[in-house]
């Protein structure tokens, strides 16, 4: 698992070879979607990006975004 932010100023920005390297790519925000999808879109090479709806407003690791992110992935995680 990684992670990386769509702003270029993040801590980790998203790249081209973690596009490439993912099985599934997951945005918390629509606009994260559009971002990416605009982007890297020969880098997606097809690959699904499951929205999650959520606002990007947490600050990190705040417990109710971790619920929120629990419950959420917990539809398109294996058992």
């Amino acid at each position: 698992m990684a992670s990386a932010g769509t702003n270029r100023d993040a801590e980790t920005p998203i790249s081209a070879e973690l596009l490439e390297w993912a099985d599934l790519i997951v945005v918390m925000e629509r606009t994260h979607r559009n971002k990416i999808q605009k982007r890297f879109r020969r880098a997606l090479n097809g690959k699904r990006i499951i929205c999650l709806d959520i606002p990007d407003e947490y600050e990190f690791m705040d417990p109710h975004l971790v619920r929120l992110l629990e419950n959420r992935m917990a539809h398109h995680l294996p058992a």
